[in-house]
């Protein structure tokens, strides 16, 4: 449902709307049993080891007390999967910032769906696999279902804007433009035609509230035979 008379951004559309069901994919490793509990053998151990990640885990820290461009006060806590919300943005890529979102911020990418997801995905697992020269890669992810609403940029409405060029030298710095603008005036987050699966909706939420109702979802293994090519099996 939406509202597209909500006003312009810089010359961008802004629209009110409402997704009550949006797919996000993140790796099964972060659903599994943090490592340092098996080596803990009694409460006083898990502990110590429970300590030694706060000071090293990006995610607590900001929590504690911001990291980056993320400030602890703009985290979310007390909710269903609160940790991979907060993750999204505390795991921000210093060296390589994404579409719309910088250096040291990240966001919670999602899709309308799942199949946009795998593309995405799809799309960059096999060029860090490139990048490494081996395309052999078996790779688990989950679902993250969330629903959102409020006000965002709309830019389903202008599919030439600069943001959603394929190539990231270009698509990227202007993204961040972008998302920057849309935070500075307090709008929740972007759509965007995926540029990974022609047509298909993506949403950037650019604050962790705005990420609601978190649900696990499907299972998915991407498998990398020896070729660019991947194949993806739900589980």
């Amino acid at each position: 449902m939406a509202d597209s008379n909500v006003g312009e951004m810089d010359g961008l559309p802004l629209v009110r709307e409402a997704f009550p069901r949006t797919v996000r994919l993140v790796t099964s490793a972060r659903l599994r049993e943090a490592v340092l509990t098996l080596l803990a053998d009694d409460e006083d151990e898990l502990a110590l080891l429970a300590e030694i990640e706060g000071a090293t885990s990006g995610r607590l820290v900001a929590e504690e007390r911001g990291q980056g461009g993320i400030s602890a006060a703009e985290l979310v806590h007390g909710v269903p999967h609160a940790k991979f919300i907060n993750a999204s943005f505390a795991y921000a890529k210093p060296r390589e910032p994404m579409r719309f979102s910088p250096p040291d911020r990240g966001a919670w990418y999602a899709a309308i769906d799942v199949n946009t997801c795998i593309r995405e995905v799809g799309h960059h697992l096999t060029k860090a696999l490139a990048d490494a020269n081996d395309f052999n890669a078996v790779v688990e992810y989950s679902e993250m279902l969330a629903s959102m609403s409020g006000v965002f940029v709309d830019l389903r409405q202008v599919p030439d804007h600069p943001s959603l060029n394929p190539d990231p030298a270009t698509g990227y710095p202007a993204g961040n433009a972008v998302a920057a603008a849309a935070r500075a005036a307090g709008h929740n987050g972007i759509i965007y035609p995926s540029v990974r699966h022609e047509g298909a909706p993506c949403i950037a939420a650019l604050w962790p509230n705005v990420v609601q109702s978190v649900v696990q979802g499907a299972m998915y293994r991407f498998t990398w035979s020896g070729k660019p090519e991947f194949v993806v099996d739900a589980l």
